[in-house]
């Protein structure tokens, strides 16, 4: 399964585009969202911060939290009748899985607003990387409808050219989610910031 975390990320993944209206097109759908947690222990920011490093998901590396999604399609191929092959729709089906960590329930006060405003900002990174995904997949949506290969009766070409740009896609999704990693991890960053403020806290 594609990651992509805080910390890491991933990914399920000549023609012309046909002139398909915008009615033609797949529309209305909403991606699902899941979110799971994992129970860490402590009662001061440094000994929860400390419980994350060992009881975080890996997803490359050592993760606080990570962003993962499971995408499947629909897809619904025309062979014309002047051996042309048209992908006439391409509906998907994205559900964006979000994992961090759940600290106790009764934490001191000053832990607990400390937590709050650590988790919140971990939340916030995290549903970023779930943007690109979403991103991604509207991308491939709309280069997906109305993709046509001429002289392909069995559809073999069409389905090789997307299949290619959806490499193209998720590589650029990936990078994307590395560089924002980067950003956001280096000192000075959002979540450095996050981090050395728990760590240090109360």
């Amino acid at each position: 399964m594609p990651v992509h975390s805080l910390f890491s990320l991933s990914v399920s993944a000549a023609l012309l585009l046909s002139a398909l209206p915008l009615s033609a097109q797949s529309v209305g759908w909403k991606p699902a969202e899941q979110i799971k947690t994992y129970a860490i222990s402590g009662n001061t920011g440094g000994a929860l911060y400390q419980s994350i490093g060992e009881r975080g998901p890996t997803a490359g590396v050592q993760a606080i939290a990570h962003t993962t999604f499971k995408l499947t399609w629909r897809r619904d191929y025309r062979p014309q009748p002047d051996g042309a092959c048209i992908l006439a729709t391409a509906r998907p089906n994205l559900t964006i899985i979000y994992t961090w960590p759940k600290a106790p329930a009764n934490l001191p006060p000053a832990v607990a607003a400390s937590w709050r405003t650590f988790i919140s900002g971990v939340e916030t990174h995290e549903r970023v990387h779930g943007d690109h995904i979403l991103d991604m997949v509207k991308k491939i949506e709309a280069f997906s409808i109305g993709l046509r290969a001429e002289n392909d009766p069995k559809c073999q070409k069409v389905r090789a050219v997307l299949q290619q740009r959806l490499g193209e896609l998720s590589n650029e999704q990936r990078q994307r989610g590395r560089d924002f990693d980067r950003d956001e991890l280096s000192p000075g960053g959002r979540v450095h910031q996050l981090i050395l403020a728990l760590a240090n806290g109360p």
